[in-house]
């Protein structure tokens, strides 16, 4: 019997169109298997920081969830804005991101000129930590036994005291110019190069006092190698609930908090900024980062996409009105 080629012609379609499917399919599979390769995260700011002390355990977790290796690029100088443009700049192919914190919402108040634009140039991923700022002295220098007595010292000796950050511009800098204006005392600012090296001068009895990241001080107030006065914010820290907080200390309007988010390149591919935003969430949500978290009084906010921008753009805000009234500049 004479095949039809109706028949015929039908098979091949068939044929045909499950291979053009099978084609099809290759670049969403591609896509989907990032990361393919190890990732870089530029943290813009030395090791020992702030940024670092949370870099680092969430590149191990993302290490361990994914198979891939996250490599910790540290970057820093000039308050952060030093890596933050190394990180603009670099090619947006899913695999260079960006750990930034608040002081990249500070600097472009702080510094006339930047070569980059945070809203322009980074992609705002996701929030991945919160941690309120803190009072730390080194208990050899400043040898007070509370915030009280600490604030009656500063009063009666304007300029006698001076307090490190993590570099002009930098949440550290505000954080002590805005503690001045509502205090109306006087602390000489003296900045570095990432609060790492700072809190090491603290720590070593070459500067006085830092207003910091719990993040970054905590493991030293725990040893005793630094004293807590104050936390900023509404309520005690869980993780330091002996400490006061600066509402109950009659300075409810001093509310600064560190927070670090991840940012990609413009121009990074949505797929990846997708899947990164996962892997991202996972690694944050594991016991391990979440019992890292904890010892360092920090929450995971969990804000991503739209909401991390909007939550950019109220710091972006609220930080230019602090400059603005402080009048404060680069040292």
């Amino acid at each position: 019997m004479p095949v039809s080629p109706f028949r015929i012609d039908r098979r091949g379609a068939l044929r045909l169109a499950t291979s053009l499917a099978a084609t099809a399919a290759l670049p969403v599979r591609a896509q989907s298997a990032w990361p393919g390769k190890a990732v870089t995260m530029i943290v813009p700011f030395p090791a020992g920081g702030g940024t670092d002390a949370f870099a680092r355990p969430l590149s191990a977790q993302f290490a361990r969830l994914t198979g891939r290796q996250m490599v910790i690029d540290n970057r820093g100088g000039a308050g952060g804005t030093l890596g933050a443009g190394i990180a603009a700049k670099s090619t947006p192919d899913g695999y260079s991101l960006f750990m930034g914190a608040v002081h990249h919402t500070i600097a472009p108040f702080m510094y006339p000129r930047l070569d980059y634009d945070l809203e322009r140039d980074l992609v705002p991923l996701i929030l991945v930590a919160n941690v309120p700022q803190v009072v730390v002295v080194n208990p050899k220098k400043v040898d007070v036994p509370d915030f009280k007595a600490f604030l009656e010292f500063v009063k009666k000796n304007p300029g006698r005291l001076n307090y490190g950050s993590a570099g002009g511009g930098t949440s550290h800098h505000l954080a002590g110019e805005l503690f001045k204006l509502q205090t109306q005392t006087f602390i000489t600012h003296i900045p570095y190069r990432g609060a790492g090296p700072a809190l090491q001068d603290l720590i070593a009895g070459n500067v006085d006092m830092m207003f910091d990241g719990l993040g970054s001080s905590a493991q030293h107030i725990k040893a005793g190698r630094i004293r807590a006065l104050m936390v900023s914010g509404a309520r005690r820290s869980p993780a330091f609930p002996d400490v006061p907080c600066s509402a109950e200390l009659g300075l409810s309007d001093y509310t600064v908090s560190t927070w670090y988010g991840v940012w990609a390149p413009r121009g990074t591919p949505a797929d990846a900024q997708a899947r990164a935003v996962e892997e991202i969430r996972r690694a944050c949500l594991t016991d391990e980062a979440k019992a890292v978290w904890a010892a360092q009084g920090a929450e995971f906010p969990n804000l991503s996409g739209a909401q991390f921008d909007a939550f950019i753009k109220k710091e972006l805000a609220k930080w230019a009105q602090v400059v603005k009234v402080s009048g404060a500049k680069l040292d």
